[in-house]
Parts: structure tokens; sequence; C-alpha cells
């Protein structure tokens, strides 16, 4: 990838395609975003338009471009239908995130539906591993490649804590995807690697009840950072895996959690 700068910006990925899942909210915004701020023509993917067209509009007021397409990523015909857009609209795959995720939960394992059970898996392992084949799948065909990025978590491979124990599962599975993948597909040009985000500033760290400001205080007294992470803090970990400049960086899973498995 050309590295540039105009003024004080590095575009790291000026003219690259790149696909984000789950980007209708928090963690998949704000990379959305932070792709585009530096250069990047995103494709932008859920199963819910409105908020998409929310994240294409905050792109094209910072200058960007960005395609929302809808899809559920637990269907192959999905995830296939995402590269095609992808390609279609802006001619190549340069970086996939594969962000979409869902959690139910909060209690006992024995206590947790059936249908939870497959929602989560369905969702946080079967749809990485469709979106990841149909990924591989056109970036392999590429003279340039690609790399992908996993969002797993620290509740899985790196901690566990009681009431998650179907979605830490999902978790873990996806790290070990993301490591498997990666062998198997480096040599075709098509670089894998994972992020494992803590406790961040979304709807999905707060506790039943639980407001912002009390969130704040708990983190405040258990996170070894004293807070939280900004999702553009996550971003910013995809981003620098996605870059040229975590080239030799392979089948890793970086983990971004203030300190909370340290």
């Amino acid at each position: 990838m050309t590295r540039t700068t105009t003024g004080t910006r590095t575009s790291r990925f000026t003219d690259r395609t790149v696909l984000v899942t789950g980007a209708g909210s928090g963690i998949g915004r704000a990379v959305a975003l932070a792709f585009a701020a530096e250069g990047a023509q995103v494709v932008v993917a859920g199963r819910r338009r409105e908020p998409l067209d929310e994240t294409v509009r905050l792109i094209e007021e910072q200058g960007g471009k960005a395609l929302a397409v809808t899809a559920d990523v637990s269907e192959a015909a999905g995830t296939e239908a995402l590269v095609r857009a992808a390609v279609d609209r802006f001619g190549s795959l340069d970086v996939a995130v594969n962000n979409a995720g869902v959690f139910r939960g909060g209690g006992p394992l024995a206590d947790l539906p059936e249908a939870d059970w497959h929602t989560q898996l369905d969702t946080n392992l079967t749809g990485v591993f469709l979106a990841l084949r149909a990924q591989i799948h056109q970036m392999r065909t590429q003279p340039s490649g690609g790399a992908i990025v996993n969002i797993a978590s620290n509740l899985g491979a790196h901690t566990r804590v009681p009431g998650a124990a179907a979605y830490a599962a999902t978790k873990a599975a996806v790290s070990a995807l993301t490591r498997g993948a990666a062998l198997d597909h480096i040599r075709e040009g098509v670089r894998i690697n994972a992020v494992s985000p803590g406790a961040t500033a979304t709807p999905m760290s707060l506790r039943a009840g639980e407001t912002e400001a009390e969130r704040a205080e708990r983190a405040a007294a258990t996170l070894p950072l004293g807070r939280v992470s900004a999702t553009q803090e996550v971003a910013a970990a995809v981003l620098y895996l996605a870059s040229d400049d975590a080239a030799s960086v392979v089948g890793t899973d970086l983990v971004v959690d203030s300190g909370a498995t340290a």
C-alpha cells in the first residue's frame, strides 16, 4: 500500500477498498470512519439499512466514499454478495474487517436457551468463517492480495467471566480460526490477524440497567487503565494490522482491553 501524507494525516489506505461488517454502530462504525479518514473507499455491511446509511453519511461528510450493503453474514449467499458488491463498485477488495457479532446470555450456561446458543454461534463464528471464505476467494486472485482482520474478544482465549460462556466459546474459536486461516493463506498473499477488544465504550459493555457514568465508575475501580477503551482506540489497532506497517504480522491476536488480561 502506498503511504502518503497530507498535512498531518497519514493516508495508508488511499484508493484501497475496505469491507467492514457490523458497521452500523460501535466498533464497526469507528473502524469504517477511520479507514475512510485514511483514504479508503469503504463498504459498510450489516442487517439493518438505517444505521448503515448513517455511517455512509458520516463518511461522506468527511469527504470519503462509501457504499452500504445489507447482508446477514450467517448466510453464505450474504457474504458472497458483499464481496461482489465491493468489487463491482470499487474494483477490488483490499481489506476486510469481520466485526459483526452478538451477545446473548448474562446467566449460567445451563440456563441459556438453545436458540441463543445458535444465534451466537451462527453470527460470531460461522459468520466469520463464511466471510473469510468469500473474502479469501477474491483476494487470492488479486496481484496485491489483501489483509483481513477478525474482531474476536478478550473474553474467550484470554479470559472468562460468569454469564458469558457461550459468547466466550465463539470468540475463542474466532481467535483459533484466525490463526489457522492465516497459516493456510499467507503464501497466497492474504494476511489474516485478529483484534480482541475488552470493555469498550459501546452499549454491549453496559451491564443490565447500568448507566455510562456507572460503567465509568466500575472501570475506574477494576481496570488497570482505569477506563474502558474508546472505539477509536480499537479502530487504530485494526488499521495497524491491516496496513503495511504490519506486513510481517501474521496470525496474531492483538488484545485491546485496558489491561484487563495483562
